[in-house]
């Protein structure tokens, strides 16, 4: 059933970024020029722009290369997670063992070292403002100062925030409570559920988020 799960769920996931990315990503013009020259070459150039948004630009802070280096570390862990995780599952159809295990083991506590890293430097950012909820000020009859509206795509970026540390709590837990002697077999084969269920939502919105920060950095090189 859980490989069944999985497999719909990236599906659902990815097809959704596809068309989402189909409609509202920034037109070609507008990130190379409309006087660039071979624009057969366009794919090339997207695949250059991807991945000049993982360098560290110069102006930023000390803070800001922290941040950024974290964030960096965090994408690598997290992809050895997704591969080391679900690879065997739901591919191979049996469990983490072997050299799977000691990288999966391996890379899940410098995750959530990360996790924990980034949850400081952005919850202050990543806070959800009056400005989102504009309905509930109307519905409470409450005069606000006026605000900026929010950017595209801000809402979700933040609400993925969050769900991320929401979720890393449970997946975090529940194999570390596994390791001491306080439950039974039956209570382990839940841990061992929670674990797997937990990672699955935490790899759908870790993906989800990564592709908004994507557009959201490519907005902002326009």
């Amino acid at each position: 059933m859980f490989r069944e799960i999985s497999i719909a769920g990236f599906i659902i996931v990815f097809v959704g970024i596809v068309i989402h990315c189909i409609i509202f990503r920034p037109k070609a013009n507008e990130l190379f020029g409309a006087d660039r020259r071979l624009r057969i070459l366009d794919p090339l150039r997207a695949l250059v722009f991807l991945l000049t948004l993982l360098f560290i630009p110069q102006k930023l802070t000390l803070v800001g290369v922290l941040r950024k280096l974290v964030y960096l570390l965090a994408l690598l862990c997290f992809v050895v997670l997704l591969v080391t995780g679900f690879f065997p599952r739901l591919v191979l159809q049996k469990g983490i063992c072997g050299y799977w295990l000691m990288l999966h083991a391996t890379a899940s506590p410098v995750f959530a070292a990360c996790v924990a890293i980034l949850a400081c430097f952005w919850a202050h950012n990543c806070r959800l403002d009056k400005k989102y909820w504009p309905w509930l000020q109307r519905i409470l009859q409450r005069q606000t100062a006026e605000m900026p509206a929010p950017e595209k795509h801000e809402l979700a970026r933040k609400v993925a925030f969050w769900l991320i540390i929401f979720l890393a709590l449970p997946l975090i837990l529940s194999p570390v409570l596994s390791m001491f002697p306080l439950f039974g077999t039956h209570w382990q084969e839940l841990l061992a559920q929670l674990h797997r269920y937990t990672a699955l939502l935490l790899a759908l919105v870790i993906i989800v988020h990564t592709y908004l920060m994507v557009l959201t950095e490519a907005k902002n090189k326009c």
